[in-house]
């Protein structure tokens, strides 16, 4: 008997997915659990494993069309069976049509994330010319329409400070003389952010309905750029990791990033996102809170300063730090004291030892 196999919902927050190719052909015998089409969703691209065994009969959606979840992708039947053309029709996805760009509305912003080494930036110059037409990807469709879906819900409010984190820069050049495993500036921002939102848990929640929800854990996303735009991997539990545990847990998810092998599990969730631009020069980042989250620390590169001490002239390497916020979470006083926080800890390496 003739069954459509249909597009599932992989993830809590997936309402569509583009078909990035099928692994099976017209006529081809399918075992259930045997991958049958890849697809790309918002977060990730993934293989779609059939749901039950049979012959494919007609595949029906075509490679690099966007699906909603739900729509039916191939037909499955018996092997000499015949399917009648009316049951093709009425099963076939209709196109989607996307919506009119808002004309009142800018541009949606994508914020570029640090690659793994912070000293060397890790992407090459795009090849093209002026003139040009760029086709988004379904990543960049994905990440615009949620940027915008960020600046249209969240009343964003941003806090900046400098922390002074020489002492850090000679912990880290000490740590990685010794390790053969490289701890990135990441790693400690991300261990001073985690031990914050113990302190500061309401920098976890988000609204849902009339109430604020905080996370179960603490889970943060670390923004990295990738050729064809950004992701946010989710390092889990960092509060209970030291630094060298998440310079693990991060390189893990860099390279899979880089192969493009992220998974579902890896992308969803997270209370908050650190975005670090400082490899590529820049030294005040006001990143885009990412829809769910609460808020998104915005890192850039180290300077230096000169500063006065004990009647001499020193110099100190600061750090610019941005917190964008939700305010419907919280305000400016709360959110203060938790970008404080962070600074402090980034000044007192004891905190890292």
């Amino acid at each position: 008997m003739a069954t459509e196999v249909r597009l599932p919902q992989l993830g809590q927050t997936m309402e569509e997915g583009t078909i990035v190719d099928y692994m099976v052909k017209v006529g081809d015998k399918v075992k259930k659990g045997d991958c049958i089409f890849e697809v790309e969703t918002d977060k990730a691209t993934l293989e779609v494993e059939s749901p039950a065994a049979g012959f494919v009969k007609h595949i029906l959606a075509d490679i690099g069309q966007t699906l909603l979840v739900g729509d039916a992708v191939l037909i499955l039947g018996d092997e000499d069976e015949e399917v009648p053309q009316s049951f093709i029709d009425s099963v076939r996805p209709v196109p989607i049509t996307p919506a009119p760009a808002p004309e009142t509305e800018p541009a949606a912003e994508v914020s570029l994330a640090e690659p793994a080494e912070t000293e060397q930036p890790a992407l090459p110059p795009a090849e093209v010319k002026l003139g040009a037409v760029i086709p988004f990807t379904q990543k960049q469709k994905i990440t615009a329409k949620k940027m915008l879906q960020s600046k249209r819900e969240i009343p964003a409010f941003y806090l900046n400070v400098k922390a002074d984190v020489t002492d850090l820069v000679k912990l880290r050049t000490k740590m990685n003389k010794t390790s053969s495993l490289k701890v990135s500036y990441n790693d400690f921002i991300m261990r001073a952010v985690a031990t914050a939102l113990d302190k500061f848990p309401t920098m976890t929640g988000q609204v849902v309905g009339d109430a604020i929800k905080l996370a179960d854990s603490i889970d943060i996303g670390l923004a990295i750029a990738v050729p064809d735009g950004v992701v946010a991997p989710i390092v889990r539990d960092v509060n209970k990791k030291d630094v060298i545990q998440i310079a693990r847990d991060t390189k893990d998810l860099i390279e899979k990033a880089r192969d493009n092998k992220l998974t579902l599990t890896d992308l969803e969730g997270g209370c908050i996102t650190i975005s670090n631009l400082g490899a590529f020069g820049i030294e005040s980042n006001i990143a885009i809170v990412v829809p769910g989250q609460c808020s998104i620390l915005g890192v850039g590169r180290i300077t230096e300063t000169c500063a006065p001490e004990n009647a001499n002239i020193t110099v100190r390497k600061l750090m610019s730090l941005t917190l964008s916020v939700d305010h419907k979470v919280t305000g400016g006083a709360y959110a203060a004291q938790f970008l404080n926080l962070i600074r402090k800890l980034l000044e007192d390496t004891s905190s890292f030892v």
